[in-house]
C-alpha cells in the first residue's frame, strides 16, 4: 500500500497540486493502530490516531463538529471510500441496479469459521444466507454469526434470511459454527473477548461483561440454575442501555441471541434446583493448602 501512494504521489496524484491544479491539496496517510477492538467505534479511532489512549469520546461535539486535531472530521471504512469511487466511474444507476431495493450495491465479507472456502468476498447485499454457505462450503452449519462476536447469532431456520439493511445488517464479518461445535462455549469465548477488550471506562461494560462471563462459567460448569438464565437475560438488556458506546450496547450480543435462538443449548446445561452457587472452596484454597501444608478444619 505505500508503495502504491508513493506510485501516485510520483505521478502528481496524491500530495500537493494534485494533477497540476494549484491549490488542491490531497494525500493519504497510513496509520498503524494497536488492533483494539473498541477502536471500531469513531471517536475512540480518532484518539487512537492522535497518539492517545484508544477510547470513546462524550458526544457532543461530534467527530463532524470537532473531531481529529480537534477539526471538523468525516470517519468512513475503506469499503466506503472504494464504493464511492467506483459510483463516480460508473454511475449511481449501475451501483442501484445491484443488491436489493432497500440496500443496493455490494458488500465484502470476511467469512470465517467451520466452512471449506473462507476467505473475503464481494456480493451483491440482499443475497440469504443460505447462498453464502453453499458458496463457502458451509452448508453443515449449526449457526452463522453475523456481524462477528457483536452481531446476531442465528440458527437454520433463519438462513433464508438476507444480508441487507432491512434485515440482517452486518459490518462484513460472518463466522459459520459448524455441527461438532459446542455453541456455549463459542458463546462465552465470545463474552470473554469483549471482557479483555472493553476500555473498561463505564461500569456497565467494565463490570457487566465480567459477571457475564463468570454467569456463562458457572453453566458450564454444571451448576446452572433457571435463575441464572433469567439474570443472565435482564444483566445483559441493563448493559445494552447504559453502556456508554456500541462496544458496550452490542457486547451482550453473543449470550442474548444465544439465548432467543438457541435455548435449548442452554436449557440441556442447568439443573431443576432452584439455586446453586458454583463456588467450589476447596478448589479456591488448593493451592494455599499446599503451600502452607495445612488443611482448614470446617467442622
Amino acid at each position: 500500500l505505500e508503495d502504491v501512494l508513493a506510485k501516485r504521489r510520483a505521478d502528481g496524484l496524491l500530495g500537493r497540486n494534485v494533477a497540476g491544479k494549484q491549490g488542491f491539496d490531497f494525500d493519504i496517510r497510513i496509520q498503524m493502530g494497536a488492533g483494539a477492538y473498541i477502536c471500531g467505534e469513531e471517536s475512540a479511532l480518532i484518539n487512537s490516531t492522535e497518539g492517545k489512549r484508544g477510547e470513546p469520546r462524550d458526544r457532543p461535539p461530534f467527530p463532524v463538529q470537532q473531531g481529529y486535531l480537534g477539526k471538523p472530521t468525516l470517519v468512513n471504512n475503506v469499503e466506503t471510500l472504494a464504493a464511492a469511487a467506483r459510483i463516480v466511474e460508473k454511475g449511481g444507476e449501475w451501483f442501484a441496479s445491484i443488491g436489493s431495493s432497500q440496500s443496493t450495491g455490494t458488500k465484502l465479507l470476511s467469512i470465517s469459521g467451520d466452512c471449506k472456502r473462507p476467505g473475503v468476498y464481494e456480493l451483491p447485499t440482499g443475497i440469504p444466507v443460505r447462498m453464502i454457505l453453499s458458496v463457502v462450503g458451509g452448508e453443515n452449519a449449526q449457526a452463522v454469526q453475523v456481524g462477528g462476536p457483536s452481531g446476531t447469532c442465528i440458527g437454520e431456520k433463519d438462513f433464508d434470511r438476507k444480508i441487507c439493511y432491512d434485515d440482517l445488517a452486518t459490518g462484513g464479518a460472518l463466522i459459520v459454527i459448524g455441527p461438532q461445535r459446542d455453541l456455549l462455549k463459542v458463546t462465552y469465548n465470545f463474552t470473554c473477548f469483549f471482557e479483555k477488550e472493553s476500555c473498561g471506562w463505564c461500569v456497565p461494560c467494565r463490570v457487566g461483561t465480567k459477571l457475564l462471563k463468570n454467569k456463562l462459567e458457572k453453566i458450564l460448569n454444571g451448576h446452572g440454575t433457571r435463575v441464572d438464565l433469567e439474570e443472565l437475560e435482564s444483566w445483559g438488556k441493563i448493559i445494552q442501555m447504559t453502556a456508554r458506546c456500541g462496544l458496550g450496547q452490542t457486547a451482550p450480543n453473543p449470550v442474548l441471541t444465544t439465548l432467543a435462538n438457541f435455548r435449548d443449548v442452554y436449557d440441556d446445561r442447568i439443573t431443576e434446583d432452584e439455586y446453586l452457587t458454583g463456588f467450589d472452596l476447596d478448589a479456591a484454597i488448593k493451592d494455599a493448602c499446599e503451600a502452607t501444608g495445612r488443611n482448614p478444619n470446617f467442622d
